[in-house]
This record gives C-alpha cells, structure tokens and sequence, in this order.
C-alpha cells in the first residue's frame, strides 16, 4: 500500500510543476520587451541613416 501512494505522489509531483508556466510568462515578458527595443532602435537608426543616405545622394 506505502508502494502505491509513493507512485501517486511521484506521479502529482512530476505533473504539478508550478514553476514552469511562470518561466514561460517570464520568457514570453523578456522576448516582448526585447522586441520592444529592437523596433525601437531600428525605427531611429533608420531616420537618421535616410538623413545621411540623402545628404549623399544630393552630393552626388
């Protein structure tokens, strides 16, 4: 009987994992704000390199 219940809560243990769905919000936050950046850094670096691609074609 003390054989059964070990397997049942082996069993509860492996398939209650709490902390896996909180890592999986926690990557999904960082890859966000990852992406956050990178469109932001994108959006102003390509302001200013069409400034500086005009400036070149106009001195051409």
């Amino acid at each position: 009987m003390a054989a059964l219940a070990y397997f049942i809560t082996t069993l509860r243990d492996r398939f209650e994992d709490k902390e896996r769905g909180a890592t999986a919000v926690e990557y999904g936050l960082i890859v966000a704000l990852i992406a956050i950046f990178i469109i932001t850094a994108v959006a102003l670096v390509g302001t200013a390199l069409d400034g500086l691609f005009t400036s070149v074609s106009d001195a051409l």
